[in-house]
């Protein structure tokens, strides 16, 4: 036998019912003696305790009275038979007259008791199963309604009331043995006392009828039907990425319950937990759907915890000050004051020296506790034993949950991390010696954020979403787009990564979307978008939008976004950047920004800086973090002098090298802005400061490469005539490398604490000699690459590597992120 429990929602609306009816169906088909629990309709339990509140008021409750038969009248017109109808009908009619006669009683008194609201209520339980057994008449004749007041008995505690057990399992056994070939549908939720006087269950109350009437009959599974798949690994509403669990312990899903899962209510799991009979959750609108087992006998788990559960809303309370140290039963005093006053603690943690203790309540309890002990440790506080009683506010409760923690290093560690790396203070902390359960207490405005944070963290198997916000789309931002585009799929598979671009702005249109934004389409929803292009505003809806893995991506040379980077690494955002400015301006800014990006631990990555797509900087940093020592550094970096100077050879004159550069595009505009090698002078610098050098560009030594003639000429047109006239000085300069065997390049090297660019003249023994086309290189001369340099060599300039290298960086940010 099966007991099937179906929630307000599973039976109300009609599309609903039609559902109820086909899990019915098929389970009659398959020949499985079944007993249905049904709640009210969804609302109209709220409906009839706002029509009890008016009454007692004075306020005309016929209008809501209305509405809710026609609101059962519509569903019998639908699913009952037409010469049927009539009989339903009335009989509902006459439990609405009923409450109408108590509802205007209620309104004669002027009083509401607990007693006459467990009447009002128990009216939505009872239209509710009768009309479905009308209803499931259709499919099955000798269907049954049972009104479970006279089969579960309580003692008198109204609103809540505690079961006889003893009385009410052999009342419930002696019903179904002489109903053993129907089928019964039964109120959920309400029952009597030993005077036959109507009470409630309270809280998860139809929850509570099933499962007493499992216990009671030994029956071999309970189903709990309602509008989700099972119990999800997180918010739905929260967490995109939560799924359903496929199987609990019972001691999970309490601990998942009892922290906020609403799918069911820890307390009426007892009998069935205590019976070990099997619970399932399911969906009425997915019936094929597995749904959650809760069980006794669960496969071993592949994951450290089941699932992560959340309080929205919380208060804490603080209570501190000496007079608590070693004072025995001062806690004893303080929560039984609580307990005879029906304040409801979810959550305590006391420090070590047991100087204070902090509890959490509802919030619209946290006044009502804060005046009781007040009131109790008046003497204490006037005093000075104890501190003023402080109340917070805007609070949330978030715990991660899993029979698997226990015993299992690196939980706390992997927890508490996700939270830091994403900027989430944990307000308290509580753990429990089974280790089933660890809580934290954090801001509510944070909520979201830790609890996509800690589901990426401890469901490996996921991929880790980065929400990106880029700015520049020009050349090398446009690049950067079509790749991770590109490269979706491979990252998703290789990497778990999912790269969600959330928002994009250049100098005239900015576009956010916390959807994310398509970027098959990009360049067309940044154009039609109203928002005009405001670097401030984006930052700060970026901030607003406090989500996990953030990440600021600079694309431009605008000295204007780096202004912003210190503002993205308090908020814990990392920064991906190929932008130079920050890096090389002064070095107390450089240093602020590093030590701001540990700080609040987060990433700051900027490769692209010296080399573009060139492993540079990372190789530079694995050589240090590895022990290694750094004695020297030779490098050009500059695609475009590379150029100038791999093909001045042979007969060609410079003049016509620098041109032909410009044709092709290696050059500014104004050649100079390249030969003047101040961007050369920003990479050795940037090289300088990662090995540990407190440098200002004022320290560089940059040697020139062009005559003074050439450099002050007052245009280009003019640049280009002085590069003619001075053809000797640039011939000389060729002749006298060809004549020793050696080439010329103009190369920048770190060596004893200095930094100097210079055009030197290399012989075939350089690792520099040969070097062609556009292409960057750099030696690094350290203890263990003393006799032969390491060498990274390869393209440094185009859009097309340095997108690249920024995708690279992203990529790291997903990784260190994990």
């Amino acid at each position: 036998m099966k007991i099937l429990k179906f929630g307000g929602t599973s039976v109300g609306s009609l599309e609903a019912l039609k559902a109820l009816i086909g899990v019915i169906k098929k389970e009659l088909n398959q020949k499985k003696p079944v007993i249905v629990v049904v709640s009210a309709m969804s609302g109209i339990t709220n409906q009839l305790l706002k029509m009890a509140e008016n009454a007692v008021e004075g306020v005309d409750f016929s209008s809501d009275l209305t509405v809710l038969e026609r609101r059962h009248f519509a569903v019998v017109r639908e699913l009952v038979p037409l010469q049927q109808q009539n009989q339903v009908i009335t009989k509902l009619k006459l439990y609405f007259q009923e409450l109408e006669d108590i509802l205007q009683g209620i309104t004669a008194l002027q009083e509401l008791s607990a007693k006459t609201k467990d009447i009002v209520l128990s009216f939505g339980e009872k239209s509710s199963a009768f009309m479905i057994s009308r209803i499931l008449r259709t499919i099955h004749l000798q269907t049954e309604f049972l009104d479970t007041t006279s089969v579960i008995k309580t003692d008198s505690s109204f609103g809540n009331a505690k079961v006889d057990f003893a009385q009410t399992n052999l009342l419930v056994q002696d019903y179904f043995a002489h109903n053993s070939e129907n089928l019964v549908v039964a109120t959920g939720f309400i029952a009597s006392n030993s005077e036959n006087k109507i009470t409630t269950l309270g809280r998860g109350g139809s929850d509570y009828t099933a499962a007493i009437f499992g216990a009671a009959l030994n029956v071999s599974q309970i189903e709990i039907w309602t509008d989700v798949n099972g119990m999800m690994t997180a918010d739905p509403r929260r967490v995109k990425k939560a799924f359903s669990m496929e199987e609990l312990s019972y001691t999970e899903a309490m601990e998942l319950s009892f922290f906020g899962a609403k799918v069911i209510y820890p307390p009426t799991m007892i009998p069935a937990f205590l019976k070990k009979i099997p619970i399932v959750i399911k969906n009425t609108f997915e019936p094929e759907f597995a749904g959650t087992f809760i069980k006794h006998d669960l496969k071993p788990s592949t994951t450290t915890i089941r699932g992560i559960s959340s309080v929205d809303h919380i208060s804490i309370i603080n209570i501190e000050g000496s007079g608590m140290v070693g004072k025995a039963g001062f806690s004893g005093r303080l929560f039984s004051l609580l307990s005879q006053e029906q304040v409801n603690v979810v959550l305590i943690t006391q420090s070590s020296s047991e100087h204070s203790i902090t509890f959490a309540v509802n919030p619209d309890e946290a006044l009502k506790a804060k005046i009781l002990i007040e009131q109790e440790f008046e003497l204490e506080l006037h005093a000075g034993k104890l501190e003023p009683v402080k109340i917070e506010t805007n609070l949330s409760i978030l715990a991660i949950v899993g029979e698997n923690m226990k015993k299992t290093p690196g939980i706390s560690g992997k927890l508490f991390n996700a939270l830091g790396r994403n900027g989430v203070n944990v307000v308290a902390i509580a753990q429990g010696s089974s280790e089933y359960n660890i809580s934290v207490i954090i801001y509510n405005e944070d909520l979201s954020k830790a609890l996509n944070a800690i589901h990426d963290a401890f469901f490996a198997e996921l991929q880790k979403t980065l929400n990106v916000f880029v700015v520049g789309v020009g050349n090398i931002g446009t690049e950067l787009l079509s790749q991770i585009k590109g490269h979706k799929e491979f990252l998703a598979k290789n990497n778990l990564i999912n790269i969600k671009i959330l928002g994009l702005t250049n100098t005239k249109k900015m576009l956010i979307d916390v959807n994310g934004i398509d970027l098959g389409n990009w360049k067309e929803l940044l154009n039609a978008s109203e928002e005009e292009a405001n670097l401030e505003e984006f930052i700060q809806q970026m901030k607003k939008l406090n989500l996990p893995n953030c990440v600021f991506i600079d694309n431009t040379a605008s000295p204007y976004p780096s202004k912003f980077y210190k503002e993205a690494f308090e908020a814990n955002i990392s920064v991906v950047t190929c932008n130079k400015i920050a890096n090389s301006g002064e070095y107390i800014q450089f240093a602020e920004l590093k030590n701001t990006a540990q700080k609040h631990g987060v990433d700051f990555y900027y490769e692209t800086n010296v080399g573009a797509g060139l492993p540079i900087i990372k190789t530079l940093n694995d050589l240090i973090v590895s022990g290694d020592k750094i004695s020297k550094i030779e490098a050009i970096l500059s695609g475009t002098i590379s150029f100038i100077f791999n093909n001045f050879k042979g007969d060609v004159n410079f003049h016509d090298v620098v041109k032909l550069a410009q044709e092709k595009g290696f050059t500014e505009p104004d050649p100079r802005d390249d030969l003047g090698g101040v961007d050369f002078m920003r990479k050795m610098l940037i090289l300088a400061r990662n090995t540990g050098i407190e440098m200002e560009a004022g320290d560089v030594k940059l040697g020139e490469i062009i005559p003074e003639s050439c450099a002050k000429a007052p245009s280009v047109a003019d640049f280009y005539q002085e590069l003619k006239n001075s053809n000797e000085y640039f011939e000389q300069m060729k002749k006298d490398a060809e004549k020793a065997g050696k080439v010329l390049r103009y190369i920048g090297k770190l060596e004893n604490g200095k930094v100097e660019i210079s055009m030197q003249a290399v012989g075939a023994n350089h690792p520099f000699y040969a070097l062609s086309g556009s292409d960057n290189i750099i030696a690094f001369t350290t203890d263990r690459y003393n006799e032969t340099q390491m060498v990274v060599k390869g393209p440094g300039a185009g859009a097309a590597v340095t997108a690249a290298g920024v995708f690279a960086d992203l990529v790291k940010v997903g990784a260190s992120k994990a």
